[in-house]
């Protein structure tokens, strides 16, 4: 009984994300059709291929594989792509050699724009109160790969993994870099926290109910974040004053006058441990500033979703126009979770 109870709210929350992902792609046709060929065979249809990866996000499918044989025997995701009982699925490598055409004409962030249509429709945007943070993103690439540039220090041994001995070399971006992700940079978040070839995702949280409004995905680096806020910022529509809340890691003089140069208050944490903060008085006497500092950690949610649940931890592409790709219908996909909650699409 309780299965069959469990079986049934998990079709209705699907519906319910199904149905707002149709009229997202609705709102997308004329970009569609400018993706199909006139020429050779029949080509799968992007949309499909869209609701698919979606899905692999949502229950958190760990391989295009996998995916894949799933779609071939499970009806509520048959049901979900647009496939009906008797249609033949397609190879995996589908998604391989489809991913240039998809990213090729950004329908990521279109579909994501979509999403927040929706949301806006709603009012259940503030649009006037926002929160910023950057997480890491481990890339598909060992530390083995992080050989100088000038060829030196291959491993010695021989096989397909040869042992290597890291003991006592320097290693830095400027002097190394991977075989396998080059566009993957060595960086640490903090003091006393391990190096990794990683990636860095930026993320825009609107205050009223925790929907990410807008993304960013940059090689990691010590000022990538800071430039990431004030560009996310400025891309805000409208001229009417905003607030941002961010960490203490944003408490710099340069990002706090690039906001107030924008007509945005900088909510920032004050980062005053063997330093002077570049917020003062002037925006911590507001009551708004402690409102923003508490509300700017539900941004850590959607994050964490996206790791737990949307397979970020360890990224599976190589690249950073496909990580940006994945990046963003990940948190096109939180959206339409948030928004299901929030009851649209009922």
């Amino acid at each position: 009984m309780y299965r069959r109870r469990r079986e049934c709210q998990r079709t209705i929350h699907c519906e319910r994300i199904r149905k707002m992902v149709n009229r997202a792609l609705e709102g997308l046709t004329r970009e569609f059709e400018e993706m199909y060929s006139h020429t050779g065979r029949p080509s799968i249809a992007p949309e499909q291929l869209l609701r698919a990866l979606l899905l692999q996000v949502l229950y958190s499918i760990r391989s295009e594989r996998l995916l894949v044989e799933q779609l071939d025997y499970n009806l509520l995701f048959r049901w979900f792509v647009g496939l009906s009982m008797d249609d033949p699925v397609w190879d995996h490598s589908t998604f391989t050699k489809n991913r240039e055409r998809l990213i090729g004409s950004d329908i990521a962030r279109a579909f994501f724009g979509q999403v927040l249509g929706q949301a806006r429709e709603g009012r259940l945007l503030s649009d006037e109160h926002f929160s910023v943070d950057g997480t890491l993103l481990e890339a598909w690439a060992s530390m083995k790969s992080f050989r100088p540039k000038d060829g030196g220090g291959r491993p010695g041994g021989g096989g397909r993994n040869p042992e290597a001995d890291f003991h006592g070399e320097k290693r830095s971006n400027a002097t190394h870099q991977s075989s396998t992700d080059p566009q993957a940079r060595l960086y640490r978040k903090g003091q006393g926290q391990e190096a990794k070839l990683c990636y860095l995702g930026h993320a825009l949280m609107d205050n009223r109910h925790g929907l990410i409004v807008d993304t960013r995905t940059t090689e990691a680096g010590g000022r990538a974040e800071r430039e990431a806020g004030l560009a996310m910022m400025a891309a805000r529509p409208g001229t009417d004053r905003l607030t941002l809340g961010a960490d203490k890691g944003y408490d710099t003089k340069d990002f706090v006058e690039g906001l107030r140069c924008a007509n945005v208050s900088p909510h920032v944490a004050q980062n005053d441990t063997h330093r002077r903060s570049a917020i003062d008085r002037r925006t911590t006497r507001h009551r708004g500033y402690a409102v923003s500092q508490r509300i700017r950690k539900r941004i850590e949610e959607g994050f964490g979703w996206a790791k737990t649940i949307g397979g970020m931890r360890k990224l599976k592409h190589r690249g950073l126009a496909k990580v940006d790709f994945q990046f963003t219908l990940t948190f096109a996909a939180y959206n339409l979770v948030r928004l299901r909650t929030l009851g649209v699409g009922g």
